[in-house]
């Protein structure tokens, strides 16, 4: 059971939050409504978010299969929509698709190959972004820039897939000069995607940004931040595997 202290801490949280978005979306000239707020939900609990999805969040992002099972079967996001923001690994794909609203780290032509086959496969159409290793970091999933031009055409064409934009996660040593530089090379990537003008795609969405760094984010094109411990405290790892 959460306390009256622990709902009390979210709601501040988030409304901060907000104010920050939108003071930052203002000082780019950007409409604030048109950036949404997405509640990385990594290791919390289904009370957790349940209580979360009363306040001003938009949709919750889960990196792993297992719990964005057990929340939407829970109906933890009350009626928002839930996206799949972590690795995917290909054999887990088939309780993602369909489950997700938006899968935002689509990195590689197998993956993306095993998406089609289990929307076709469950007569729908998923939406995706790619993810793009921006920092070009050996540990991190992502397409390189220079190899994101075949993965779009390869996206673009699949007729149970729609493409929607772009995901990266800056190097997190990165000082905030650099992650701004990383944040508007993310801009200038879906510019260019853009104006390829694919027919089976809408490419309007660039998910970047963390608790640490959503304003500069936002003030580079970000149209989604990712926030998870600035919205619930800091995560204890211990409650999950």
């Amino acid at each position: 059971m959460l306390t009256q202290e622990q709902l009390t801490m979210m709601a501040e949280n988030v409304a901060h939050i907000r104010e920050n978005m939108a003071a930052a979306a203002r000082e780019a000239g950007r409409d604030p409504a048109d950036i949404l707020l997405c509640a990385a939900c990594k290791t919390r609990t289904v009370e957790e978010v349940i209580a979360s999805a009363v306040l001003p969040i938009d949709l919750f992002g889960e990196n792993h299969v297992q719990e964005l099972v057990e929340k939407t079967d829970a109906n933890a996001y009350c009626g928002k929509p839930g996206h799949f923001i972590g690795h995917l690994q290909t054999n887990k794909v088939n309780k993602v698709v369909g489950r997700a609203a938006l899968i935002e780290s689509v990195d590689s032509e197998h993956l993306l190959q095993k998406v089609e086959r289990a929307a076709a496969a469950a007569n729908l159409t998923q939406e995706i972004l790619i993810e793009i290793n921006i920092g070009g970091e050996e540990s991190k999933s992502g397409v390189s820039a220079e190899s994101l031009w075949p993965l779009l055409d390869m996206a673009a064409a699949q007729p149970h897939i729609r493409l929607r934009g772009l995901m990266a996660i800056p190097p997190a040593a990165a000082t905030p000069d650099e992650t701004r530089a990383f944040f508007a090379q993310m801009r200038e990537l879906l510019a260019k995607a853009a104006d390829r003008h694919y027919e089976n795609a809408k490419m309007n969405i660039l998910s970047m940004g963390m608790s640490g760094d959503y304003p500069d984010a936002i003030r580079e094109g970000a149209t989604i931040v990712r926030i998870g411990t600035a919205i619930y405290g800091a995560r204890d790892y211990s409650k999950k595997a």
